[in-house]
């Protein structure tokens, strides 16, 4: 079960994080939208099958020293349009209109809304015609080099959303005992294959952004599918592996030496907030917790804050891409703002436009309706 008893120094009200109805004309286009389906689009570069989700590695490149121009070669921050990202979108849209019909289910209690939202659910991850294979085998491939790496488990912190909004709808009849148990199942299933596979254990076993999204991700499935063990895991891991990547003013060195600093700071910051978020309790409280040595979130939150306020005084060379697309409404800013007292942070993240259209931005963020994660 999603936690529900979170320790905020300012308690969240439904009402004050959204608008009811922006968030009913957001449902209403989504009843006017196609389904989304994982095979709806067939990359044949992909080893897998029409159910496995496929990407390829955003930043490498053909190899301009060989005919073929392969094996592709890496050019860091630098996105390769060429690339294979149908399934990315398709994920995204998803979880954009699963998310969108929950909320407004929750604001209005029209059903129409929850029926529509547990159609696309079982389509997208149950329907054996259309379902989405509960692993990511064959995510940011790169040609000439691999057919999906460990990396690639990072194109799924945009199903984080999905749970949170699963819960949402139990209140409707729409959301049947045997729908949440078989959508249970099938996280429980991509669960399993995060924690035992190739892939999934290099990811696990990795640095930077990268194992802080394992974690977030791992947190979610293991709270929705009741695998209090593997949250025990993800919290121990917050503290023995994610908080030490930091420095000791509270920055993290592998985002800031990347050509895109100020993103992959925030991205980071953003996704280590998640973990705050979902596994903190009054008696085991992330968001105050340090190490041994005195590195804790709130200075994580102190060293890049005052950039996303005020990005004027960003010190750092700029990224070499989108930089002026950032900052956008990045979920930290409530579950902070809320959990720490912090009224500047929740006033900027209103202060931010609703959308972004830009596709850094889109790809980065994690959390897109940040208020089923705290009603």
């Amino acid at each position: 079960m999603l936690p529900l008893n979170r320790p905020y120094s300012i308690q969240p009200q439904l009402s004050e994080l959204v608008s009811k109805d922006r968030a009913i004309k957001k449902a209403e286009v989504c009843l006017t939208r196609p389904i989304p389906h994982i095979t709806d689009l067939f990359c044949p570069r992909s080893c897998g099958t029409i159910h496995d989700f496929y990407s390829e590695g955003d930043y490498w490149w053909p190899n301009p020293d060989t005919p073929d121009g392969l094996p592709f070669i890496r050019r860091d921050g630098q996105s390769n349009p060429g690339n294979f990202t149908g399934h990315r979108l398709i994920l995204r849209d998803m979880r954009n209109q699963v998310s969108a019909l929950a909320l407004a289910y929750r604001l209005s209690g029209n059903e129409t809304y929850a029926a529509h939202a547990a159609l696309i659910l079982k389509e997208f991850f149950l329907d054996e015609h259309t379902r989405m294979n509960p692993n990511l085998n064959y995510a940011q491939a790169i040609a000439g080099i691999c057919k999906g790496r460990g990396i690639g488990v990072i194109d799924t912190i945009h199903l984080t959303d999905v749970p949170f909004a699963i819960e949402t709808l139990k209140a409707s009849p729409h959301m049947t005992e045997a729908l949440y148990q078989d959508l249970q199942d099938w996280f429980a299933e991509y669960l399993g294959w995060m924690l035992s596979s190739r892939n999934g254990i290099e990811e696990m076993n990795t640095v930077n952004n990268h194992c802080v999204c394992y974690v977030m991700q791992a947190a979610v499935f293991a709270l929705f599918t009741d695998n209090e063990q593997i949250a025990e895991f993800c919290r121990i891991q917050y503290q023995t592996r994610l908080l030490p990547q930091m420095d000791p003013d509270g920055s993290f060195p592998l985002e800031l030496s990347r050509t895109k600093p100020y993103n992959y700071s925030a991205f980071l910051l953003d996704n280590l907030t998640s973990v705050c978020q979902l596994l903190s309790t009054n008696e085991k409280n992330l968001w105050t917790w340090e190490t041994p040595d005195h590195k804790s979130y709130q200075k994580a939150l102190d060293f890049l804050s005052p950039y996303i306020l005020h990005k004027e005084q960003w010190p750092y060379p700029k990224d070499v891409e989108h930089f002026d697309s950032f900052p956008v409404r990045y979920s930290f800013l409530l579950f902070a703002g809320h959990a720490l007292g912090r009224r500047d942070l929740i006033q900027f993240y209103f202060q931010l436009p609703d959308e972004t259209e830009d596709e850094e931005a889109l790809r980065n963020l994690a959390v897109r309706t940040p208020a089923l994660w705290m009603i």
